[in-house]
């Protein structure tokens, strides 16, 4: 899990990290020097579209995506390993890894992180510091968040709509903390609210609702692999005519850093927004042309 990786290391303890997921990538220089425990059997190469058939196909949905190498776990012995339940197309689950452990008999502790909005993501990460002993760090990391997100605007009369696509074919709204991310930005979330888990829409729900700001930032893809497909949203029908269109407010962000994860770097994801909104971007966003697609 991605996340709990993320929180590992900002409890200071990438020392005593002996395995990570093939999707942990922060922080960086990771990859070279701690194993990987899981794979996963899609392409690398495949679009939203073509990912969203494949676990269509998949009688379990999401539980065949991964594949948990229960050797290499069993030669690691973690003391403690951090999984997920929350979504099976995330991540290997909670009753997977519980099975592998018992399968090899460890003597391993395993915990499921569930966040579902920020101040979850919080206690998520008091509960991995009550675990390892950095209750201290978890403390100044809670004070830093709150203290950030104080500084935004905030929820605000009059706020700018704005759609965050976490996934671009079929169309899936940001959920869970994202909703949050974009109120302390001083925006109002569409579709959905806080905690709120995502579900497909029909494109044509986008032109009805006509958005004042699109950010695209679809989980596991990089920023450039956004740009690449763009053009889904672009070839429907109405597009042209959004307000976030025709105002030059269509934005590509960083997904997977700071939006799909429930660790704390939801708050740069936050502050990310906050600049957006306020019409100062930084450069970890990248405004989409008009004529993109």
């Amino acid at each position: 899990m991605p996340a709990a990786t993320d929180i590992v290391a900002m409890l200071g303890l990438t020392g005593h990290l002996v395995g990570r997921t093939h999707e942990c990538d922060w922080p960086p220089g990771i990859l070279a020097d701690i194993p990987a425990v899981t794979a996963t059997s899609l392409p690398e190469a495949l679009t939203s579209r073509e990912i969203s058939a494949s676990i269509a196909g998949d009688p379990h949905r999401g539980s065949s995506l991964y594949q948990l190498d229960v050797a290499m776990l069993d030669d690691l012995k973690p003391d403690l390993i951090l999984t997920q339940d929350l979504c099976d197309v995330c991540a290997v689950s909670y009753e997977r890894v519980n099975d592998a452990v018992r399968l090899i008999d460890l003597d391993t502790r395993v915990v499921s992180l569930e966040a579902r909005t920020i101040g979850g993501i919080l206690d998520t990460v008091d509960a991995v510091a009550a675990l390892t002993g950095t209750e201290g760090r978890a403390a100044e990391i809670r004070a830093d968040s709150e203290r950030r997100l104080a500084a935004l605007p905030g929820s605000v009369t009059g706020a700018p709509t704005v759609l965050f696509v976490e996934w671009l074919d079929p169309l899936m709204p940001g959920g869970h903390w994202v909703p949050e991310q974009i109120t302390y930005a001083g925006g109002r979330s569409l579709l959905l609210g806080p905690g709120a888990h995502s579900t497909p829409y029909r494109w044509s729900v986008v032109a009805d609702l006509a958005p004042d700001v699109v950010v695209f930032g679809p989980c596991g893809f990089t920023p450039e692999r956004t740009f690449d497909e763009v053009s889904v949203a672009a070839a429907q029908p109405g597009w042209a005519a959004l307000p976030a269109v025709r105002q030059g407010q269509v934005w590509v962000v960083d997904g997977p850093a700071y939006f799909n994860r429930p660790g704390p770097r939801v708050v740069d994801g936050a502050e990310i927004l906050a600049a957006i909104l306020a019409g100062r971007p930084d450069s970890r966003a990248r405004r989409v042309p008009v004529d993109a697609g």
